[in-house]
């Protein structure tokens, strides 16, 4: 069930009789010259509809802009402050619980929104005003990932170059690929700006001249669509999970 698709009393009957809600999040920054800059919204949204429709549960509007200071640099790169970030994702969330959701994933596919998302649902269950958990699709399946592609890359790469490939061909420019490639670096590692234990890079332009890392030109649609179902089994699976506890199993524990 898509949230924005639904007339206030079709709602009323989800909430009057489910507490579970999936929020998709990403951003919109550079991905190179091969991919949108939508790519990390665009994945989080397939995978938050395409387990809403097979579950039944609530999918609400995706929030397209993150955490993505680190790729200013790159023409577009659209994000806001990390404070900003947590207090609007912390509002709308409590907005869910005011309608009577008490539990939350948020389907993300952004990196620079993981420790934020962290602290939101800290905050939140904190409060015991509900349970909201990070999830990160690439993370839910790293031994296919990783056995899929020789340079997987952290960003740009073939996993999220396969991935739009499955889901929104158009959008890739696949006569870029080579160039895409050519123009980054393989990993952080080869950036070699980790020195003795330090990250002393701070932008992904410190790493890489065109935002990109991996070999982008390993990626297949076919790759992206054995990721993309293996990823959703496992989304499916923590709704399930999630929607089998009671709710007080998810509040802190008490004070030993």
């Amino acid at each position: 069930m898509y949230l924005a698709d639904e007339t206030w009393p079709d709602l009323g009957s989800y909430f009057a009789e489910e507490s579970l809600a999936l929020v998709p999040l990403g951003s919109t920054e550079q991905h190179g010259p091969h991919l949108p800059e939508g790519t990390d919204h665009l994945i989080a949204e397939g995978f938050a509809r395409e387990v809403a429709d097979r579950t039944g549960y609530l999918c609400t509007p995706t929030i397209n802009i993150g955490v993505s200071p680190h790729h200013k640099q790159f023409h577009g790169t659209m994000w806001v402050d990390a404070p900003v970030f947590r207090d609007y994702v912390e509002s709308f969330t409590r907005n869910l619980a005011y309608h009577g959701i008490d539990r939350v994933i948020f389907v993300n596919a952004h990196g620079g929104n993981v420790d934020h998302l962290r602290e939101v649902g800290r905050r939140l269950r904190d409060e015991e005003v509900l349970y909201a958990i990070e999830w990160m699709w690439n993370d839910s399946i790293p031994d296919l990932v990783d056995d899929s592609f020789e340079n997987n890359g952290p960003h740009g790469g073939p996993k999220e170059t396969a991935m739009i490939q499955h889901l929104h061909p158009e959008l890739v420019h696949d006569d870029e690929l080579e160039s895409a490639r050519d123009g980054g670096v393989p990993s952080v590692e080869a950036a070699n700006t980790e020195k003795f234990g330090s990250r002393t890079f701070y932008d992904a332009a410190d790493n890489t001249d065109n935002g990109v890392l991996g070999d982008q030109t390993d990626a297949t649609a076919e790759k992206g669509e054995e990721m993309f179902e293996a990823a959703s089994e496992q989304l499916v699976k923590l709704c399930e999970w999630l929607d089998d506890q009671p709710f007080e199993d998810l509040t802190p524990k008490d004070h030993v």
